[in-house]
């Protein structure tokens, strides 16, 4: 347009571009609030200007800078997949018993049936848990026993599949819950911020992670369904910045009127009003459908644990003080619709579980707080998760955690900060101290409990590890020295941590049911079929180890493993004074292990087995996995397992007996049960095997003692005076000790010496020594200078 041309405008075409001017910026303002693009971080450099000119080029706009420096959510989903399959894979510890009895063993139960010998514990006897975990593991089972039957795939490689699908599972959810912290990063501090990246390297790189997230735990599936959950939640309701939704009533009366729609100018503001009615009511639909969701999430993990509530709890009560009365009541109202579906699906699913109408979240509130069955298992101070669960949860991050939410808490009401960031902060920090605090109310804690709080304490610890590494990572300044070496070393103890505690420690525990899968495979028959109770040779094994210190049929697999092991049922409807003269089996046998075996055992210890039950000629007698595993007295099995504290015990009761040693493992070098320290050793009843056992272990240790001789023989060889590398050093200390061709005499010490602070000392000899003989010059000086050079060259 030419300036003549602007400077004819009528009045009315001046108020309608100025009317035009700001619609347009009230609709870009309002875009960019209801996007769900974040605020710019500090470290992240501004977006690139716009450009205001009016000018008619046709050339295509620049590409923006989310399309070039935007990393695909796809991508970092896979390669977290990836990282954690390679994590389930490469786990080989164990940890907790829940890991197997609270979700594999009932799982396995459901999947194969009664007949396979599943350790169904008294928590799922007397409905304690909800059947919405073991059911998911139950669908994992199935579809991996079939694809082995498909497969047609031998039995060593059908137990390996089933150990390895439900770590494999497991390994997925975990990948969901690295990801969406990443998402609940970048949500709070910005899509390409620094902030977000060191919340996924914090959660990709903590050695608990490492060694708790691939577990079958149902903590592991609560902390991935509450951070999911996390990013679903309305923030914006407990945000004082974000504007409300403004009822239509308000909007319509602003269409209506008729003297704006008479002009050009009211027919835009019409146009205007209804797209804004609709973009308002099209945000609040799509709040309403996250909203739902996470209420289904949040259902869900209350389900599964009933202490979840907690977080809940907190965020829902900021919510609540911080909205309108109209998202009170749509709280209310979808808090209700959610929680009645999913608590009605689970009623139903563990009506089909268990046979009969139970509640489990009851149940469990009224065995572990009415009955206090859970201070059974062991007492813990009042600041256990200040002073070891958050420690162990976050080890390295702990003082980035601890610096984030001083920040949050100190920082939330400033004026200055982004009200959002802020805010979501600020709720985060709340619920990391609130559910601490009420767990320390009961007796009973275990770091797990806290578990669903570390992607928010990573979300937290993000900024302080950025202000702390990134100039050191960005600058090539030699003051930043100390912060590499600092983030080397961190690095590095992560990964120390990380290996020790998922490859080496309580690594006996599952290297001995793979020993006892092998002995099966060994001494079953070809034609048959262990697919199925009775169809080949069974093995027996007894477990003379504190409760649950191995996994069971997960592991085992075989279901003609027949084994028993010592249990530790809780005082259940007993009266306080049974409760205080209880002892359960296996404190009962480390309290008198002589009167345990006389009493608790077939024949007790005088008549003892001679041959394993595979050797004898008469068939024995047939019973199921499980019968055999609850018949009390247990029978004397054909391999008895124990740590190695128990072994002189063992042998001074057992000396006269046909066991004995025909296996070993290490398991760790530590352990703060006394009982559960050392080797894993396994006694058996075939003479072969023991003489096979003896034969290995002889080889190794004359092999063992060959490889030191070969080092001695070695170190000698280096040492050696005419192997050793001369140093210029050596050679004048040579030639000062009379080995040059021209001189005659030595010293009078050897060439041993004695160290003394890294100084070497000279060791005289204790027989006399004779000067040598000097030749005194008789020629000029300049003769006897050519002598002394001689003399000391």
């Amino acid at each position: 347009m030419s300036t003549s041309s602007r400077r004819r405008r009528s009045p009315l075409e001046r108020s309608s571009s100025r009317s035009s001017s700001s619609a347009s910026l009230s609709s870009s303002s309002y875009a960019s609030w209801a996007s769900t693009t974040s605020p710019p971080s500090r470290l992240r450099p501004p977006p690139p200007p716009t450009s205001t000119s009016t000018s008619t080029s046709t050339s295509s706009p620049p590409p923006t800078r989310a399309h070039t420096t935007t990393v695909s959510t796809s991508h970092v989903f896979l390669f977290l997949v990836a990282f954690r399959l390679l994590n389930a894979l490469s786990l080989r510890t164990f940890f907790q018993p829940d890991e197997f009895f609270q979700s594999l063993e009932p799982a396995w139960q459901t999947a194969f049936g009664e007949t396979h010998g599943a350790w169904i514990t008294w928590e799922w006897r007397h409905h304690l848990r909800s059947s919405i975990h073991p059911l998911l593991f139950a669908t994992v089972y199935s579809i991996a026993d079939l694809a082995a039957r498909a497969l047609r795939l031998s039995p060593a490689f059908r137990a390996d599949l089933l150990i390895v699908a439900p770590k494999s599972a497991q390994a997925v959810l975990s990948a969901i819950g690295d990801l969406y912290t990443w998402k609940l990063a970048r949500y709070v501090y910005g899509r390409r911020s620094h902030e977000a990246w060191a919340a996924l390297a914090l959660t990709v790189l903590s050695p608990w992670q490492w060694f708790c997230s691939t577990r079958t735990l149902s903590n592991c599936l609560e902390t991935t369904i509450t951070i999911v959950a996390l990013n679903l939640w309305p923030w914006e309701w407990s945000s004082d910045s974000t504007p409300t939704v403004q009822p239509r009533r308000n909007t319509r009366s602003t269409t209506r009127n008729p003297g704006a729609i008479e002009t050009r100018d009211g027919a835009f503001i019409v146009r205007y009003n209804r797209f804004i009615r609709n973009g308002m009511g099209n945000l609040a639909e799509k709040i309403f459908v996250r909203l739902r969701k996470c209420l289904a999430l949040a259902a869900f993990a209350c389900i599964l644990r009933p202490t979840n509530i907690l977080v809940w709890m907190g965020l829902a009560g900021a919510a609540w003080f911080r909205s309108a009365w109209r998202e009170r009541m749509i709280l209310c109202r979808e808090v209700l619709l959610c929680g009645a579906s999913v608590l009605t699906g689970s009623v139903i699913l563990d009506r089909l579980y268990y046979g009969l109408w139970t509640f489990p979240p009851l149940r469990f509130l009224y065995f572990n707080i009415s009955q206090s069955l859970a201070v059974y298992y062991g007492r813990n101070d009042w600041h256990y998760y200040a002073t070891q669960g958050y420690p162990l949860l976050l080890t390295t991050a702990l003082p980035f955690a601890l610096v984030g939410l001083y920040r949050t808490l100190s920082q939330s009401r400033s004026p200055t900060a982004n009200t959002r960031h802020a805010s979501v902060q600020t709720q985060l920090a709340a619920i990391c101290l609130f559910m601490p605090l009420v767990l320390s109310l009961i007796s009973h804690k275990e770091v797990r409990f806290i578990y669903p709080l570390l992607p928010s304490l990573h979300v937290l610890a993000a900024p302080p590890l950025v202000d702390f590494f990134l100039p050191a990572v960005s600058h090539s300044n030699g003051a930043y020295m100390p912060r590499r070496l600092s983030l080397v070393f961190v690095l590095l103890v992560n990964v120390t941590i990380a290996i020790y505690t998922s490859v080496y420690h309580a690594s006996g525990t599952i290297n001995v049911l793979s020993y006892l899968r092998d002995q099966q495979q060994a001494h079953t028959t070809v034609d048959n079929s262990p697919y199925s109770p009775g169809a080949s040779q069974r093995i027996t094994a007894g477990f003379l180890m504190p409760c649950h210190s191995t996994p069971w049929r997960s592991h085992l697999v075989d279901p003609n493993i027949h084994a028993w092991a010592l249990s530790c049922e809780p005082p259940v409807d007993l009266n306080e004074s049974q409760k205080a003269v209880y002892v359960d089996e296996a404190d009962q046998f480390y309290n008198d292990p002589s009167q345990f075996l006389r009493e608790n055992m077939v024949g007790g210890l005088r008549h003892l087995p001679r041959k394993p039950s595979y050797l004898t000629s008469s068939k024995p007698r047939e019973t199921s996995p499980q019968v055999y595993q609850q018949a009390t007295p247990h029978e004397w099995p054909d391999y008895l397992i124990f740590f190695a504290p128990l072994e002189p015990t063992l042998h001074s009761l057992l000396r006269s007996s046909s066991y004995g040693e025909c296996w070993r493992t290490w398991n760790t070098a530590w352990h703060d049960d006394s009982r559960r320290r050392g080797d894993i050793i396994v006694w058996c009843l075939d003479p072969t095997e023991q003489a096979a056992w003896r034969s290995a272990t002889r080889k190794r240790t004359l092999e063992h003692r060959d490889r030191q001789f070969d080092r001695i023989v070695e170190a000698f060889r280096k040492n050696a005076p005419g192997q050793r590398k001369s140093s210029p050093w050596t050679r004048w200390t040579s030639s000062l000790s009379g080995r040059s061709a021209s001189s005659s005499w030595s010293w009078p010490w050897e060439q041993r010496r004695r160290t003394w602070l890294g100084i070497q000392l000279p060791v005289w000899k204790k027989s006399s020594w004779n000067l040598p003989s000097w030749t005194w010059p008789k020629s000029s000086k300049k003769k006897t200078r050519a002598v002394d050079r001689d003399l000391w060259s």
